[in-house]
């Protein structure tokens, strides 16, 4: 049985399971990334909520995982060389899980790369002008008299929904089969025009080929159930 005593992460959320993969997380649109990932590929694991609105993930012990204080992470007991690894970083951890598994990229080194590209467009444009947007349309920044802060945010946000668009044009996923790069924007897209109620501010239904998209994505069985893992608290 693997041991994990040397994470401290585990002495706040104890591994019922340390032979499987611990995820440590909320269904937060990166959190839902790895949970997706997850039940795509049929990994085992076991998740842990990290409350968020608790302030649980500034927790030391928390920290000691991941010292950016931001959710999701994971240890794998069975990481590189069999040694147990811990990561945070949703995009790095999918990257680790498609290596792991050789599953949800492609094959082909240059198409790889070309899916790794995409999840990078995440990382760096789609989920922070996203969640700016939502900042300002539904949460405090909505106060804000002025309202150039909003506007530059869905300006963007809708700049990145047309480069979705074009790529899609012609295509179910965003290569030519569903991938890591897909897994990674769903729960983005979803939130923009879902929670943050933003479809209307960026006009989504004139992005087809994205909304098309989105909806095969959710149709998805192991997205359904990413969606929800772990549990928010009631």
């Amino acid at each position: 049985m693997p041991d994990l005593s040397a994470f401290p992460i585990v002495d706040r959320w104890p591994a019922q399971f340390p032979d499987r993969i611990q995820l440590y997380s909320l269904p937060t649109p990166n959190g839902v990334k790895v949970s997706i990932a997850l039940e795509e590929l049929g990994l085992p694991y076991e998740p842990h909520l990290v409350d968020i609105t608790k302030n649980e993930s500034w927790t030391p012990e928390f920290l000691s995982l991941n010292p950016n204080g931001k959710i999701p992470a994971i240890i794998d007991p069975g990481g590189p060389g069999g040694r147990p690894l811990a990561l945070f970083e949703s995009g790095a951890i999918l990257l680790y899980l498609s290596d792991k598994t050789g599953r949800l990229v492609p094959s082909d080194p240059g198409l790889r790369y070309q899916t790794i590209q995409w999840v990078f467009f995440q990382m760096a444009f789609v989920g922070p002008m996203f969640g700016q947007l939502g900042f300002f349309h539904k949460f405090a920044g909505r106060e804000i008299e002025d309202k150039r802060p909003l506007n530059r945010y869905r300006d963007e946000s809708k700049r990145l929904l047309g480069v979705l668009d074009t790529r899609l044009a012609g295509r179910d996923w965003l290569m030519d089969e569903y991938t890591i790069a897909d897994i990674s924007m769903l729960g983005w897209v979803r939130n923009l025009i879902g929670f943050y109620g933003a479809g209307e501010l960026v006009g989504f239904d004139s992005f087809r080929n994205v909304g098309a998209w989105l909806e095969r994505g959710l149709a998805r069985p192991a997205v359904q159930r990413g969606l929800t893992i772990p549990a928010r608290p009631a």
